[in-house]
């Protein structure tokens, strides 16, 4: 998946590594985490088949610097898996494999667990905030002013599944405290 992601902006415009790592922390680790390494270690295997190029540009006083751009074979892969049809919405969730069996644990570390949880989810709420301010700064690479609508729409699945895991975590922590 996250080579998609890769594409999905370089099909914007042409970076480098650094660029695609910097767009990616500020946009899709959202909702899709990846460290650096992996990030260049795909960007590898995208080249080697045939989905970028690679443009290196000679500096003074400091390595080159690589710019890399999609390939007509790239963004047929990127509009191919676009247009799939299949939905791949995730039945792991390894949040919900952890309470199925938090009746091993005594209540009070249970509803801990819970407080725990909510405090993550209102900590990433309130990290969505300045994506508005991400996806303006960011407009201006593309060409379609409509492609920012799903930026935004993809923000809004985000803070309502941060919000459905806060009230969630909440009326576990009730469920669990009114037991005696």
């Amino acid at each position: 998946m996250l080579k998609y992601g890769i594409l999905g902006l370089l099909n914007y415009q042409d970076m480098t590594g650094y660029e695609v790592m910097e767009v990616f922390r500020d946009s899709l680790r959202f909702f899709w985490s990846a460290q650096t390494s992996q990030i260049y270690r795909e960007m590898q295997g995208m080249e080697k088949n045939g989905w970028l190029s690679k443009t290196v540009v000679p500096q003074r006083g400091k390595p080159d610097k690589n710019i890399y751009s999609i390939t007509e074979k790239g963004r047929e892969e990127f509009l191919s898996w676009l247009g799939n049809g299949k939905l791949e919405f995730t039945t792991k969730v390894p949040v919900l494999m952890k309470v199925f069996f938090m009746g091993e644990k005594n209540k009070e570390e249970g509803i801990a667990y819970f407080k725990q949880l909510k405090e993550e989810g209102e900590k990433a709420l309130k990290e969505l905030e300045i994506v508005p301010q991400y996806i303006k700064a960011y407009a201006q690479y593309v060409d379609d002013s409509e492609k920012t609508d799903y930026w935004e729409m993809t923000v809004d699945y985000g803070r309502r599944s941060m919000q459905m895991q806060i009230d969630w975590a909440q009326s576990c922590i009730e469920q669990l405290e009114k037991k005696d």
